[in-house]
């Protein structure tokens, strides 16, 4: 279907804020980027440099890194402009649609990540001597594979409905980047159907991925209980501990965007906050805080970086 908009250009009204506010937030914002950027660069350096991290829990957690680190540069730094230029909220209609689609691949893929990592913690503790052929090398390339191919058709699904529509009218986006939902707002054509079809697509994948990963987490808890020692438990349910929250923070906001009958810019605003900015500088902060293998990697790192400068 040929596309007959007359919008070249939207405008991205940012977060509702004080606009005395502007230089206190751009500060903020580019605190937490700059630490999700450099925390998720660190992890995939301290991953490929250490072999003892050579394994398919760190393999996954470097695809998520790597996810992470662009989920969030999608969105920041023209979130950012906002605060900053007077036109720093203007972008193109192909930019939008390119937006939409790398945030949309990007976060699809991040939950199919999730549900994959919850499959290999539940191989790692409930078949621990069969892991190793179940999780082998090539299993685990293939698995992160899928999660990014389904995740690109995903995004192309949901950014071929968006923008087959005509836009003609009103040009502001009542959002800080380009998503579906507020878009479809500026549309001058009937809605309901994209509307349904992406409110059935998002609700069968993050339905279908959280239920995966809560049974996961039902068959883990289940073997840790069975483990005997207090210590092998402890262990079990620290290493589950982390994916658990890392979960919970992503699943919850998108599911209360996407998932809702009605919507409000400004509350679903305040709510994309949470899996664009605060769950990509959340996971570097749990995987390394709360994993001893990590730590320890960072201090052999440190201590490499401190021998080649005394030298």
């Amino acid at each position: 279907m040929r596309n007959v908009s007359s919008v070249t250009t939207f405008i991205l009204t940012g977060l509702p804020h004080d606009p005395t506010l502007d230089t206190a937030l751009l500060g903020i914002f580019l605190v937490i980027y700059l630490l999700t950027v450099a925390g998720n660069l660190l992890i995939l350096l301290v991953i490929s440099v250490d072999s003892h991290l050579h394994t398919p829990m760190y393999f996954f957690l470097t695809n998520l890194s790597f996810i992470d680190m662009w989920f969030s540069t999608v969105t920041v730094p023209k979130m950012m402009m906002t605060f900053t230029l007077p036109a720093g909220g203007a972008i193109s209609f192909r930019s939008c649609a390119a937006q939409l689609y790398s945030f949309h691949l990007l976060g699809s893929t991040e939950c199919f990540l999730y549900t994959v990592m919850a499959y290999d913690r539940y191989l790692a503790i409930s078949h621990p001597l069969r892991y190793p052929n179940l999780m082998s090398g090539r299993r685990c390339t293939a698995l992160a594979a899928c999660t990014w191919l389904i995740g690109s058709l995903h995004s192309a699904l949901q950014t071929t409905l968006t923008f087959r529509l005509p836009y003609c009218g009103p040009n502001q986006i009542q959002h800080y980047f380009c998503d579906a939902p507020p878009i479809l707002k500026l549309a001058c054509a009937d809605t309901s159907a994209n509307e349904m079809v992406i409110f059935v697509n998002i609700g069968v994948v993050a339905s279908g991925c959280f239920l995966l990963i809560a049974l996961s987490y039902v068959s883990i808890v289940c073997s840790i209980l069975k483990i005997r020692t207090s210590e092998g438990r402890h262990r079990a349910f620290q290493t589950c501990t982390s994916h658990c929250i890392v979960v919970l923070c992503f699943f919850g906001p998108t599911a209360f965007v996407y998932l809702r009958p009605g919507s409000k810019a400004a509350v679903d605003e305040a709510a994309s906050v949470f899996y664009t900015v605060l769950t990509p500088l959340l996971n570097p902060v749990v995987y390394t805080l709360r994993n001893k293998e990590v730590k320890k990697a960072l201090l052999k790192l440190k201590d490499k970086a401190a021998c080649s400068q005394s030298k």
